[in-house]
């Protein structure tokens, strides 16, 4: 198995998504500069979170210009696994590789904090060591984390089981309170409907060792280790 994690001019998690591939799951990674369009033979891609190109204009569009995006569009479809961290899941959905916008917080205000997440699918690639209606705690920290999307499309993401992570409280109550930017249906994550591309606000490489107090994000990448070597 090999991992790339592409970096942006503006990346800022792009060190700390390859650390716990590389170093925490020894699993063989790689960088991926966004002019690059070969992507070295990888089976799974990261967008991490950051400031792609500083953010300007709408979060994402311009990453989603990139050169090296015309590969990973075509990687994904044809099945290869993609993860998009807060500002790689804006990405996604500006290349339309997922449906949806990431627009301003509710509240107008950047949120930096750790939020409580209920696991709505565990049938991905990306969830098959949680449970399902588990609560996991970790962290957010973005501006732009107000998932939208219309009525007909969120009807179209429950009848096909796209929403992966939903904000909620302690006892997985997803209550209005526990919605930290406003997303519709208090959405964290959604993956596309052929089940390969996940994207999600919160970032689960803040939290995937002991020394950092908290391994609940380790799950997604370790369902991803054993998915492509065929454990599960």
């Amino acid at each position: 198995m090999k991992a790339g994690v592409v970096v942006f001019p503006g990346s800022n998690c792009d060190h700390d998504c390859y650390h716990v591939l590389k170093h925490v799951l020894e699993i063989d990674t790689v960088f991926l500069w966004h002019k690059d369009k070969d992507l070295k033979d990888v089976d799974f891609i990261v967008l991490p979170g950051g400031f792609s190109y500083g953010d300007y204009l709408r979060c994402g569009a311009i990453a989603s210009q990139s050169e090296i995006i015309e590969s990973v569009v075509d990687f994904a479809e044809k099945g290869g696994l993609v993860l998009g961290i807060c500002n790689g899941f804006q990405i996604l959905t500006e290349t339309g590789l997922l449906p949806g916008a990431l627009l301003r917080n509710r509240d107008l205000k950047f949120i930096c904090k750790d939020v409580n997440l209920v696991v709505s699918n565990v049938n991905t690639p990306f969830t098959k060591f949680y449970s399902s209606g588990e609560v996991i705690k970790i962290p957010i920290a973005h501006m732009d984390g107000n998932y939208f999307i219309d009525e007909s499309g969120l009807a179209d993401l429950i009848e096909n089981e796209q929403i992966v992570f939903r904000y909620c409280n302690d006892t997985g109550e997803t209550l209005d309170e526990a919605n930290p930017n406003g997303s519709i249906d208090n959405i964290a994550g959604v993956i596309n409907k052929n089940g390969n591309v996940l994207g999600m606000m919160p970032h689960p490489e803040r939290c995937a060792e002991e020394i950092l107090g908290n391994t609940d994000g380790i799950h997604i990448f370790n369902s991803v280790k054993k998915f492509l070597k065929g454990g599960i």
